[in-house]
């Protein structure tokens, strides 16, 4: 079995452990933050940031390792990218839209 270069496992780990920090500040900022419009900020930019970087990983090992090209990290990162800001704006506006029949009371 032949072993990996070490500047691939420092690489990785640095990937990886860039990605649990910045998911892990996402979530906290999903659970913190005061108000709805704040929490939604934490998820849609440091969480996506966060997979991000996993996915890098996953892409260097899975490449080193089968000599493939990586199609699938390489879907689910476009499908990521397109989804998360679409969603998080499509909640804002309907956060905006139940306000606005509130008559602006929180």
């Amino acid at each position: 079995m032949n072993a990996w270069p070490l500047w691939l496992d420092i690489i990785v780990a640095t990937l990886l452990l860039t990605g649990a920090g910045f998911a892990f500040v996402g979530s906290l900022g999903l659970y913190k933050l005061p108000d709805f419009l704040r929490r939604l900020h934490g998820p849609t930019k440091a969480t996506t940031l966060g997979v991000g970087c996993i996915l890098i990983a996953s892409m260097l090992v899975g490449f080193w390792r089968d000599g493939l090209w990586p199609i699938r990290e390489l879907l689910i990162t476009v499908f990521l990218i397109i989804t998360a800001p679409v969603s998080g704006m499509l909640l804002a506006r309907a956060f905006r839209a139940s306000e606005g029949d509130r008559g602006g009371e929180s």
